[in-house]
């Protein structure tokens, strides 16, 4: 039943066969897996295996583990957690160290103005933004294997956690707060703000703990991209009431970003005309020179640093002219000098923000790791995602205790890192000592930078963002599925909120997946006449067909979810089933007429197997020795056959309908259809 119009038949029985062996082909005997295991070893550590309790797997790993107690073991587990004992004493000084200083102090030039911008988002005071600036670049440089990667204050993750900051520590609804209310209510948020670094980092650390580094691969790129170009417009609206000097209260929650728009629109009249112009001047300064970044970066010897110079520029016009007391221009303030005291965080807040450590911990894993492994590919190096899961927990859980808020790996400044010919870890130090310099000595010529100028800083550092939309042609032409990922994660993240928006994006794109293997369809199989290779009818009418014998390929994994499409296509071809309520196949029901007496499983595309599959195979496996068919599994994978072995299959089945291709599997059933003429049957080579 599982032929195709057009296509050729090979002799009955009885007759000869048209059968051409391949140009200068060798013979074999068949080899099923049985026979396989005791020519090439491991036929007893099979048994041993399919024999052993699941729960001994875990005592192996216990003990291998315990092996790094010894003093080799444990001199690479050093080796494993520290990188720089293993790039250091390979570092090349002449060649690598300029580039890593001039990319370095380019960093940090760069984080500057944008820590302090981005403290405005995360709803702290602009001089945290150094300290997150300082302090998780110092351990990242030390944990992580990222060599490109630039670590700091990042516009998504300030994004979310300014929205958790000001959900637990609301404004007053008056609003007019004297000096004294607003100190206490920034010392509440940035309690917060680092209770949610520090939980997201336990939580990380945890993860590194369990090794669940591969859970990286559940953020597909499109969910990520769309994840930071939905949060790049939530901090376009976020910034327009500082960028038009209107003191609104920040919206949270879901429709944010339509309720912003509205207060905005509603409070226009009311704008400063005096902010309104340091924006537009800002913008009108940074947005070319990002422009001229990008399209020349191969001919500057270093970007242009305009975020610098506006703010330069900016302070040094807010202060001659006087405008934050003529035309009341909000400006940045004194920063503190040195740095926090260490104070760790009150552990009373920690289940109130579990909730949204949760999501920072993965978006901060996410992109971190999807912008490591970007790097790596392209400069021929490794990472280790679980080291990263270390190096990130570690980072945002140690700087928690100087009261930074949460931090990752930043889109902008890697780029900047590496078009500056940054090689190394070994910039990150060079990036602290410039952040280090305003802490301790900088910092009061920041005094008078309007706080509009770090607005329109948040706004064009999310230049890169934006321009991910372009992409979007292209992955409609590669993949209309991971399209329709893009844009549902996009809508609601826009929609709805960061959050919710990240969640409903892994639940779609997790959906996608199954429903991938949903719509695979089992193949039948023939032969390519002169050579030993069988490839799905549907491919050529000049593939060969046996009558009586019918070669099924199932390419999806068999489990709760396809073990009912996985019947109803195996009672199709083999006229096991009454009704014809059947998927679509290779064939009408009547271009075979003669029924199958043995049918060959290919089993290479089933990549896992759980218990509802499996007990649907020793269920088919049954019903064929019932309806009188010979079911032979070919290409079994050794987890996939554990599985059913545990299952019961070898009570239904016998070892030697078990083979290790289909080629092999098809050489038996050809003589077991006495087809091939002598009593051993071959198989070429």
């Amino acid at each position: 039943m599982s032929g195709l119009p057009g296509a050729r038949t090979c002799s009955r029985p009885g007759e000869a066969s048209d059968l051409k062996s391949p140009l200068g082909a060798k013979l074999r005997e068949p080899l099923t897996e049985a026979r396989f295991q005791q020519l090439f070893g491991g036929a007893e550590q099979e048994r041993e295996l399919l024999a052993e309790p699941r729960w001994s797997g875990l005592c192996r790993l216990w003990k291998l583990r315990a092996r790094s107690c010894s003093g080799p073991g444990a001199w690479r587990l050093l080796l494993a957690r520290l990188p720089p004992l293993r790039w250091l004493p390979h570092y090349r000084w002449k060649a690598w160290l300029l580039g890593d200083a001039v990319a370095g102090v380019t960093v940090g030039i760069v984080h500057v103005p944008q820590g302090m911008a981005f403290a405005l988002l995360t709803s702290v005071p602009p001089v945290f933004g150094l300290y997150t600036s300082f302090f998780p670049v110092l351990i990242y440089t030390l944990l992580g294997t990222g060599r490109h990667l630039s670590t700091g204050t990042f516009a998504v993750l300030s994004l979310m956690t300014g929205s958790a900051v000001e959900q637990l520590v609301p404004e007053p609804l008056g609003g007019n707060l004297s000096v004294t209310q607003r100190e206490q209510l920034d010392a509440q948020r940035v309690e917060a703000a680092a209770a949610l670094a520090f939980g997201s980092g336990a939580l990380m650390v945890g993860m590194f703990a369990l090794q669940l580094g591969v859970l990286s691969t559940f953020l597909s790129e499109p969910v990520v991209k769309a994840l930071t170009s939905g949060a790049a417009l939530h901090v376009l609206v976020s910034q327009l009431p500082s960028l038009l000097g209107l003191p609104l209260p920040r919206q949270i929650g879901c429709f944010a970003l339509f309720k912003t728009l509205a207060a905005v629109l509603t409070a226009l009249p009311r704008s400063n005309p005096a902010e309104l112009t340091i924006s537009a001047l800002s913008l009108a300064l940074l947005v070319p020179v990002k422009e001229l970044n990008v399209r020349f970066r191969d001919k500057l010897p270093t970007p242009i640093p305009g975020e610098v110079v506006m703010v330069l520029l900016a302070s040094v016009l807010c202060f001659t002219s006087s405008l934050d007391t003529r035309y009341n221009v909000q400006i940045v303030g004194l920063l503190p000098g040195g740095f926090p005291q260490p104070l760790f965080p009150n552990l009373a807040e920690l289940p109130r923000v579990l909730d949204d450590s949760l999501p920072i911990a993965l978006v901060t894993f996410a992109v971190s790791a999807s912008l490591a492994s970007i790097y790596a590919d392209k400069h021929s190096y490794t990472i280790d995602a679980n080291q990263e899961l270390l190096a990130h927990g570690a980072s945002n859980l140690i700087s928690s205790l100087f009261s930074c808020f949460p931090n990752s790996a930043t889109l902008a400044t890697t780029s900047l890192l590496v078009d500056a010919g940054g090689n190394t870890q070994l910039a990150g130090l060079f990036s602290c000592v410039v952040v280090l310099s305003v802490l301790l000595w900088l910092g009061p010529f920041f005094y008078y930078l309007p706080k509009a100028v770090l607005a329109c800083i948040n706004i064009s550092s999310m230049r890169q963002m934006f321009f991910q939309m372009q992409e979007l042609p292209r992955l409609w032409r590669i993949s209309r599925m991971d399209f329709a990922v893009w844009m549902v994660t996009w809508l609601a993240v826009v929609t709805l909120s960061v959050d919710l928006g990240l969640a409903i994006g892994v639940v779609f794109s997790m959906m996608t997946v199954v429903c991938r293997t949903q719509r695979v369809q089992c193949v039948a199989l023939g032969l390519a006449e002169g050579t030993e290779l069988y490839r799905p009818l549907k491919e050529s009418p000049k593939l060969l067909q046996v009558p009586g014998l019918c070669i099924l390929s199932y390419p999806t994994p068999l489990y709760f979810g396809t073990r009912g499409q996985f019947r109803r296509i195996l009672e199709w071809h083999l006229g096991l089933g009454r009704g014809k309520e059947t998927p679509k196949t290779n064939g009408p029901p009547d271009a075979v007429a003669e029924p199958v007496r043995v049918v060959v499983l290919d089993c290479g595309g089933i990549t896992f197997a759980d218990a509802a599959g499996a007990r649907e195979v020793v269920q088919l496996a049954s019903r064929c020795q019932d309806a009188g068919i010979h079911l032979l599994l070919a290409q079994c994978h050794a987890s996939v056959l554990g599985t059913l072995t545990q299952a019961g299959l070898l009570d239904r089945v016998t070892p030697e309908q078990l083979f290790v291709s289909v080629q092999d599997a098809a050489a038996y059933a050809l003589e077991r259809l006495e087809l091939t003429g002598p009593k051993t049957c071959t198989v070429w080579v």
